[in-house]
């Protein structure tokens, strides 16, 4: 799958861009495209299974990093594995091992079902990992004063901690998570430059500032239990009578008993 954000010479500016997308090829959206590539590349290499979905944003491949035998990319459109509406999968219920959302919830006339969605085709035990925009950044409050039909201004900003109760009540466990993008969001590089010290001390001094937040949880399901086969012995195992001990102590009371 092609990583279109690597070489754009011909890019729409912030303001012209129609679709997520397309604002991802956009210099400020390819500066968040790197650090979310970066992130999923890392957190998707040591989850292990058979089935990986990546839902949205099929232009980039944030499964590139995983090993699982079968990965597949699903949108409304675009060139994707098949086509699917995010709040209704055309995925069989608990077959999933991995779940990327990029992005899928803020842009979502429904992001709790997204998630419900996504409780229902992974099985026990399975992990989702999604970013989002963080509505209590500089790039929330970027929301205010800009038109709110540019990308990606114009989605529904959820806040993390709301996230987090959502994936609570659907049974879920929160297992890492990060920020990135601290800097203001302008639009020219040469300015956003200026501000580079605010990423790197982003984590330590300010760090539920950030412009993205990512969440990773693990699908839990309450009254498992680990089935474990039942041993037999070894000589039971190869169809062979288990044959009775001596009791030796108890022959030598009795001899001593008739003296």
């Amino acid at each position: 799958m092609p990583v279109s954000y690597l070489s754009e010479p011909d890019t729409p500016t912030t303001s012209q861009a129609t679709g997520l997308s397309q604002w991802f090829s956009t210099p400020l959206g390819r500066y968040v495209a790197v650090a979310e590539q970066a992130y999923f590349d890392r957190e998707v290499a040591d989850v292990f299974g058979f089935n990986a979905f990546q839902v949205g944003l099929p232009e980039y491949d944030f499964l590139r990093s995983n090993r699982m035998p079968f990965r597949s990319v699903t949108a409304a459109q675009g060139k994707v594995s098949f086509a699917s509406d995010p709040q209704a999968l055309s995925i069989q219920t608990g077959v999933a091992d991995l779940i990327v959302l990029p992005h899928a919830l803020e842009f979502s006339e429904n992001p709790h079902q997204v998630l419900r969605e996504v409780q229902r085709v992974l099985m026990p035990e399975g992990h989702v990992i999604l970013s989002g925009f963080n509505p209590w950044s500089l790039w929330g409050a970027r929301r205010y004063v800009t038109r709110p039909s540019n990308y990606p201004w114009r989605g529904q900003f959820v806040a993390l901690a709301r996230i987090r109760d959502w994936l609570a009540l659907l049974g879920f466990d929160v297992a890492g998570g990060r920020m990135c993008c601290y800097v203001p969001p302008l639009s020219r590089e040469k300015w956003r430059s200026r501000f580079d010290f605010m990423e790197n001390a982003g984590d330590r001094w300010w760090p539920f500032a950030g412009g993205v937040y990512f969440l990773h949880a693990i699908k839990r399901v309450s009254g498992m239990r680990l089935i474990t086969p039942k041993w037999k012995p070894a000589s039971a195992r190869n169809g062979l009578a288990v044959l009775p001990q001596r009791r030796t102590r108890a022959r030598g009371h009795a001899r001593g008993a008739q003296q």
